[in-house]
């Protein structure tokens, strides 16, 4: 443990200086060897910090994290500078977000410069000069770096080693599954966990988003076919088309990225409730707090309803504390197969077309991506026309569509208003707006509640009653209305409780539901019962299945009920 006020290391979860709560994680420093042109990975505490391991000599500070440049980025580094082809190629580059060190020296590159950069003369260019590239150089450099951080990495490795042994040790090998999205972070979650377990067999899980890059699919592919006894399966939303939704409710925003449940999360949880159905599982995933300041408040073990996506798992990330360059360090030496599109520059291996891609990650796609990037571009100009912009273009290329909030400007806003009026004829009735006919799939999301029961309800006026799922009494009648200024409509009356008001506002998220649904699977994966199914065309919650928690009409866990309230609201 350690004390960030005193720096000390302690093994205590009290600092006994300051009596401050210490952390997990010792923090690091990396340092260079202009000798061994090597950054050295240093904790702030060591007792030779600033010595070099391999030749003895006093190492500078350089950053608190670094990933390599491999041949193909440095390449494309020199085009983009305009020095020479191959310029560097003796040189140990190194990088941190658009900062490069070059030989241990600094050079920052704007933003600016990425988004300005005349990508068609520098994709002829990488072309032209493709075949003279070598790795000769880079590999030296590659392997100093490896001997000078062998205790880095015989640390890294008894330590998350210990980890995965430990967390698993309390599930049954059937339900352990691994996390694979194609990226570093997932495969050395993949490699640590293989090789903790010394089992071969366990099961993977790639979200297939339909957004990857080309190289991650193929990446996928081939850590399957390089690892036959492991269990690979494939997760994919085969019913949605993203660009068809990005039509009807936006393109996603940093703030409202629908598509992960959509087509990442929602598709995972499918897999998984088909080979687990109601059995608590431990997934290992490569979540770093050092990635993002929201996942610096992860847990390393987390099984909190509030904090996972999908509830039918415990998760755990051996790597929670590792750094980019701890990343870079394990592949590394050992000798771990990677997704091409690292050495091309990509920090991240993502959805190409996410909003929380920076200028350099979009200046790349330009070069290996044109097709899929003017067509991104030429949709989000369209777009913003579409809700009002003035300057499509700048609105654009500037980043300010990564920004929107809400449905603005969309038609699709209009479904996640609930529109009701209270009944003058009934206390505690309210008549809902509806967007279509009342039916069976309606009637269905009323099952949290408790038993559905159209039998018991008047006949004539096709009325539905549900039964409190403990009581048995009746607690909502359901009946379809006609209403003025309502083309479709149904009237809900609570009964028998003390908080109707309480009633009718998770009657309300359900009417939302039914309204504004576009299948983002988000309801199925909060089920923990497994009981919500949503297909192309149909929301059905299997009565048999379901425990009646009502976390699917809880605010904590689904705010306004229903995802789209989120992406659509409008002020």
């Amino acid at each position: 443990m350690w004390c960030r006020k005193c720096n000390i290391e302690t093994n205590e979860k009290l600092c006994p200086v300051c009596g401050e709560e210490t952390i997990e994680d010792l923090p690091i420093e990396v340092y260079w060897c202009g000798h061994c042109k090597t950054p050295v990975i240093q904790q702030t505490n060591q007792v030779d910090k600033g010595i070099c391991p391999i030749c003895g000599a006093q190492t500078r500070y350089l950053s608190t994290d670094l990933r390599p440049v491999f041949p193909e980025e440095r390449l494309l580094l020199e085009i983009l500078l305009d020095k020479k082809p191959n310029e560097f190629v003796e040189c140990s580059i190194w990088a941190a977000d658009n900062r490069y060190y070059i030989d241990g020296k600094s050079l920052s590159i704007s933003s600016e410069t990425f988004r300005s950069a005349d990508t068609d003369t520098i994709s002829k260019k990488l072309q032209q000069y493709e075949s003279s590239n070598t790795y000769e150089f880079f590999d030296q450099y590659i392997n100093a770096f490896i001997l000078a951080n062998k205790n880095r990495l015989n640390y890294l490795k008894e330590e998350s080693y210990d980890f995965v042994r430990k967390v698993a040790s309390k599930f049954d090998e059937e339900r352990l599954v691994i996390s694979f999205s194609g990226g570093k972070d997932s495969t050395v979650t993949a490699d640590v966990v293989t090789k903790a377990l010394s089992n071969p067999n366990l099961v993977h899980i790639f979200g297939n988003t339909t957004l990857e890059f080309p190289s991650t699919v193929a990446y996928a592919e081939r850590f399957r076919e390089n690892h036959p006894q492991a269990i690979f399966l494939f997760a994919k939303n085969d019913e949605q088309v993203f660009m068809d939704v990005c039509e009807d409710i936006g393109p996603p925003a940093r703030m409202m990225r629908w598509c992960c449940s959509m087509f990442k999360t929602g598709p995972i949880t499918r897999v998984i409730n088909s080979l687990y159905r109601n059995q608590q599982i431990l997934t290992f995933y490569g979540i770093r707090k050092s990635e993002s300041v929201s996942r610096s408040k992860y847990n390393r073990v987390e099984d909190d309803a509030e904090s996972i996506k999908i509830q039918q798992q415990t998760v755990a990330s051996p790597i929670f504390f590792w750094k980019d360059i701890d990343i870079w360090l394990y592949m590394l030496a050992e000798d771990v197969d990677f997704n091409e599109a690292y050495r091309l520059g990509y920090d991240r291996v993502g959805c190409w077309c996410c909003p929380n891609n920076n200028q350099r990650a979009q200046f790349l796609s330009r070069i290996y991506m044109p097709e899929q990037s003017k067509k991104w571009r030429d949709f989000l100009i369209s777009f913003a026309k579409k809700v009002g912009k003035e300057d499509a273009e700048v609105y654009v290329d500037t980043g300010k569509w990564k920004a929107r909030q809400g449905g603005n400007g969309l038609p699709a806003a209009g479904d996640v208003k609930i529109k009701f009026t209270n009944c003058t004829t009934e206390e505690h009735a309210k008549i809902y707006r509806l967007v279509r006919p009342f039916d069976d799939e309606l009637v269905g999301m009323f099952t949290p509640f408790g038993r559905v029961a159209p039998e018991l309800g008047k006949k004539l006026l096709r009325e539905v009653l549900v039964l409190d799922a403990k009581t048995n009494v009746p607690i909502l009648s359901i009946q379809p209305f006609s209403q003025d200024g309502y083309e479709y409509a149904v009237k809900v009356r609570t009964m028998n409780v003390q908080d109707h008001d309480n009633l009718q506002r998770m009657v309300g998220y359900q009417i939302r539901k039914y309204n504004a649904c576009r299948k983002c699977l988000k309801c199925e994966s909060i089920c923990r019962a497994g009981a919500i199914t949503i297909s192309s065309d149909y929301y059905y919650i299997d009565p048999e299945k379901c425990v009646h928690c009502k976390m699917c009409m809880t605010a904590k866990y689904l705010n306004g009920g229903c995802t789209m309230d989120k992406y659509l609201r409008t002020k």
